[in-house]
């Protein structure tokens, strides 16, 4: 059985995350902005542990899934602060698109 070279796993690891990149600046809802970004972190999980697969020693292995977690609470983190704030915005505003928001000017 072959294995996957790393430019594979890097190469998709690139599009994903130029995909989530493309989707935060285009988009104007926050939902869909949230979901981007949630698309940009995975991509970067897919990248600690495609160069974890291929160190040479277990410690070095282990290092990338650490920070493969680390990137997946960090995203779960954003994820449930971002939901209250949209949740707040649209209680106050009665909208959630990006370019109607403005509470920080007030």
């Amino acid at each position: 059985m072959e294995s996957i070279p790393l430019n594979a796993y890097l190469t998709l690891s690139a599009f994903l995350f130029a995909m989530g990149a493309v989707g935060v600046a285009l988009k104007r809802n926050p939902i869909v902005m949230f979901m981007c970004i949630e698309l940009m972190l995975n991509a970067a999980n897919l990248a600690f542990l495609a160069f974890a697969r291929y160190q040479p020693t277990v410690q070095e292995q282990v290092a990338g899934h650490i920070f493969a977690l680390f990137v997946l609470g960090v995203a779960a983190a954003e994820v449930a602060v971002g939901l209250g704030i949209i949740t707040v915005i649209f209680r106050l505003r009665e909208t959630i698109d990006v370019d109607e928001v403005n509470l920080l000017r007030e």
